[in-house]
Order: C-alpha cells, then structure tokens, then sequence
C-alpha cells in the first residue's frame, strides 16, 4: 500500500507549541523552529525487553509501547511535524515471530485504530499506511481503511505506520511496478517490450522513476531516523529513503520513549552539519588550499601499509630492467 496523501504543508497549520508540558517546552524553546526536520521516522524497538525486565509477559510491553506512539504523535503534532512514519510491525516480524504473538499485535492495532481516531482528530493528525497491508487480515484492513478515511481531512502531521513492511520487499515491488507500466504501454501503443526499451526507455530509468514507484512516492525522505534500545542497525526500514538520514540511537526502550525524548533527538539533529556527501557549509576555498598534495598523501600511505624489507626488495624491482620490455 502506497502512501496517498498530498505533502503537509506545516506553514497553514497553527503552532501548539503551547500545549506541550513544561519539560518539553524547555527542551522545544533551544529548537530552531525553521529547522523543524521535516519527515522523521522510528524503529520502535524493546518491546519484549521492557517486559522482560519486569519479569512481565511480552504483550504488556507492546500494550505499553502503544501508549508511547500517542504520546510522541501528540508531541509530534504541537510542534508541526509534517510526516512521523513508526516501524510498527515488519515483514519479518509476521514471517518469524509466534503466531500467537502476530495475532495479539493485530488485536491491539486494530483496538489502538479505534480507541484513538478522536485523538488523531483532535490533534489534527491524519493516517496513513505503507508496506505489503494486503496480506494482513481482512478485518484490521478495514479498520485501517476506516482510520485513514476518518482523519483525511486533517492537515497537521501524516502519521504513517510501516505495517507488514520490509524495505526489500518495497523496492522489489517498485520494480514489478515500472515492468507492469511498461509491459502495459507497449500494449497500448500496439508494440513489444524491446521496442520501447531501443526507444529510450530504458535510458529514462532514474532514480526519481525508482523513487516514484516506491511506498513513499509522496513523502519527502527521512531527515532524522531514530532508533530504541540502543541496537546498533537499521533492520530492512527505508533503506532507499534513508540513503543521507540523520540516524540518533539512544538506548532507550521504545515504551518509555515520550514526546519529551523526541525532541531531544530533534535537538541533537539541529546540532549536526548535513553535507549530502559534499563538503558542508563551513568548509572554505582557504581549507582546500591547505590541502596537502595527493602524490604526498599516496607517499606518505605506501611508507606506512610496505614493510621497509618489502619496499627494498620493490625498489630493486623497479631499478631492474626487465629482459621482456627491453628486448629489441
């Protein structure tokens, strides 16, 4: 299911900033609000862990995780973030995990969609849904189906939640997608897939034409990625869209992760220089002027990485003619 919806435009929607509690509000007033990032997105992770600690069965720790995504989606809307995408159940997690267990996870998305449509609405919160949702069971489909009907019409933050998702998979069906439209307009146009392909089709593939196909097609690209419970990777979420993230781990446990703790990595985000793989904004002419030469470096890099004994022997090598290259 690719997300629908137009791109939030936080400039028409009046500022909550007000309504956040006085430790946010602390945290919200060292914030550059024209630095706000625009799309954040969250591996919510230690469920299980959370419980486990408190010698409590796992379903208690996701029951308390979901009352962590309404605290941050809240905070989330006060301070007008456009898009908050949660990883909220993969395609491994539904492949791998105890039946039983995937079957709770469904129960309490679907009692999560109803309890708190009022909400979304009252904090001006609009839904949306990425990832393989057709395989999940027909009854949550259609209380997905009835939350994102039920909140379209609101223009604050898009929460979208990445459900059966993998980002393997998306870009797999991205593919299957550009084929199909391909396959079909050489159809329409009475013609093979070869002659499309010599006609320029194939030099027309880019990594927009990707990126259009894709989930996320309306969505701008995560600015900010973060991650719970200190684990150390980015297990199969977004790997296309999160190619020049900002990633913040903390070792927090999703549910006692709040919207006082986004902000905090907002803050630590706004703290960062994003170079996009150029040089960034403080580097100057007077830097690359400074800049030793590479034959220098490259010298400098082949003393350290051969051996002495090993560089003499490749000295007399090179001194030595070879009877080959020399012969007339």
């Amino acid at each position: 299911m690719r997300a629908s919806t137009p791109l939030s435009d936080s400039s028409r929607v009046p500022n909550r900033s007000h309504e956040l509690s006085a430790d946010e509000l602390s945290i919200y007033r060292q914030l550059d609000p024209a630095k706000i990032p625009q799309h954040v997105a969250i591996i919510m992770d230690g469920n299980g862990r959370w419980a486990g600690k408190r010698a409590l069965k796992r379903f208690l720790g996701h029951q308390k995780g979901a009352e962590s995504v309404q605290f941050v989606v809240e905070t989330a809307s006060r301070i007008n973030l456009p898009w908050l995408t949660l990883y909220a159940f993969s395609l491994e997690n539904n492949l791998r995990r105890p039946k039983s267990e995937v079957s709770f996870l469904m129960k309490l998305l679907k009692s999560y969609l109803v309890g708190n449509v009022k909400r979304m609405n009252d904090n001006n919160v609009r839904m949306a849904y990425i990832g393989r949702t057709h395989d999940l069971p027909q009854e949550v489909q259609d209380t997905m189906q009835w939350a994102s009907e039920s909140t379209a019409k609101n223009t604050g933050t898009t929460l979208t939640l990445a459900l059966n998702y993998g980002a393997r998979s998306e870009i797999v069906d991205a593919v299957r997608s550009l084929l199909t439209d391909l396959t079909t307009e050489a159809h329409t146009r009475g013609c093979s897939v070869d002659d499309l392909l010599g006609a320029g089709a194939l030099e027309s593939l880019d990594e927009s034409s990707i990126a259009r196909a894709l989930y996320t097609a309306h969505m701008p690209d995560p600015d900010l990625v973060i991650r719970t419970s200190g684990e150390q990777r980015i297990s199969n979420f977004l790997l296309w869209q999160i190619a020049y993230s900002e990633i913040f781990v903390t070792d927090r446990l999703w549910p006692d992760f709040n919207g006082l703790h986004l902000l905090e990595a907002i803050n630590a985000y706004q703290h960062r220089e994003r170079r996009f793989g150029g040089l960034g904004e403080s580097f100057t002419d007077e830097d690359l002027n400074n800049l030793e030469p590479a034959e220098e470096v490259a010298a400098e890099i082949k003393d350290h990485l051969i051996p002495k004994s090993d560089a003499k022997a490749e000295s007399k090598s090179e001194a030595k003619p070879d009877a080959v290259l020399t012969r007339r």
